[in-house]
């Protein structure tokens, strides 16, 4: 399939403009229905997680809409349109599903890019007693899979192209940040001292030519690493699975049991496009209270604002079996297999 030009030469709902656009959207459906026969296959459950939700996510830099559920009785509710059915995936497999999917509507607030759209769509499943390993496996079944489905011989974005059926590289965050920063991420940890833990990476990183601000904590001097250096070589070629990423990186994944100092996440890069985040999923209640709750602390010193916590989502962590879970975005797997430039050529009907 050619790739589309960068910018639509008239509204998305013009004859011209929707007949130029028709063979990616109808690329995507072909996509979708090859997604649920392959989960179908597995004896996976297809749901449908609640859009609204009393929390859309706790972490720092994720932001949503906020409505409000008007009562007759019982007053005004606040209530948020969810950035992501984990929530409620999770409390289904808390209620005893095992293998799980949902290809979900979801909304975050402040995200408006040619990768990224107010409202778009997320493939996400889960798998109860499997490790996060396999779900490394599930992504190259589902690149090949989409490939497939989209007759698309290679995956494209921009100048960039990769195999989508060549087995995906497997690289540590550690070693990419070696590889591509030149940075030696755990001589940087943060650990008993995390004040110096950061001042030594904040030197690491202005070596490695970024800038950074006084007022940058860790996270934020790992973030601009990561978009600065290493996403952009990621999935060159063939895909890359980042995997392994710093405890403090990893909101609601588990701490790996042989190094605590990692968590058990990884994420899918296909051509320099961050294309799914999995984890293997932390079922400490305590543990999550304690990450949400730092994590709204940043937020509120950031941007001014906090969500509330979901209690109904920690009282299901305990009930939770051991389970691996993974969001993967769906646009930009379509974007992929037909090489568009922008998300609104894939969406059936973008915003204006």
């Amino acid at each position: 399939m050619p790739l589309l030009p960068s910018f639509p030469p008239s509204p998305w709902w013009s004859r011209e403009e929707h007949s130029r656009r028709r063979p990616a959207l109808l690329a995507r459906q072909a996509i979708i229905r090859a997604l649920r026969e392959h989960f179908s296959a597995q004896d996976f459950v297809e749901v449908e997680a609640g859009i609204l939700q009393i929390s859309p996510g706790n972490e720092t830099h994720l932001h949503a809409f906020r409505t409000t559920l008007v009562g007759l009785d019982q007053g005004d509710t606040p209530l948020y349109l969810h950035t992501s059915p984990e929530f409620a995936c999770k409390k289904l497999l808390a209620a005893g599903e095992t293998r799980i999917f949902d290809i979900a509507r979801v909304f975050r607030n402040r995200e408006r890019s040619p990768l990224h759209h107010p409202e778009f769509t997320m493939l996400e499943w889960y798998r109860a007693g499997a490790g996060y390993e396999t779900l490394m496996a599930d992504c190259a079944d589902i690149l090949a899979l989409a490939a497939q489905a989209a007759a698309a011989d290679v995956f494209r974005h921009r100048d960039v192209s990769a195999d989508p059926h060549a087995p995906p590289e497997r690289l540590s965050v550690v070693e990419a940040f070696a590889r591509h920063a030149g940075i030696d991420l755990a001589a940087v940890l943060p650990g008993d001292d995390p004040a110096a833990a950061r001042d030594a990476f904040a030197a690491a990183a202005r070596a490695a030519g970024l800038r950074v601000a006084e007022d940058d904590g860790w996270s934020d001097i790992f973030s601009r690493v990561i978009s600065a250096c290493v996403e952009p070589r990621l999935g060159l070629g063939r895909a890359t699975i980042l995997y392994d990423y710093p405890a403090s990186e990893a909101a609601l994944a588990r701490r790996k049991p042989d190094d605590p100092r990692f968590a058990e996440r990884f994420e899918l890069y296909v051509c320099g496009v961050e294309l799914a985040n999995a984890f293997g999923e932390l079922t400490d209640a305590e543990e999550q209270r304690a990450r949400f709750v730092n994590d709204m602390d940043e937020k509120e010193r950031i941007y001014g604002e906090r969500y509330p916590l979901d209690e109904d989502f920690l009282a299901a962590l305990a009930a939770m079996p051991a389970a691996s879970g993974i969001a993967l975005g769906l646009d930009r797997l379509v974007m992929l297999a037909v090489g568009a430039r922008r998300i609104e050529d894939v969406l059936w009907t973008p915003m204006p």
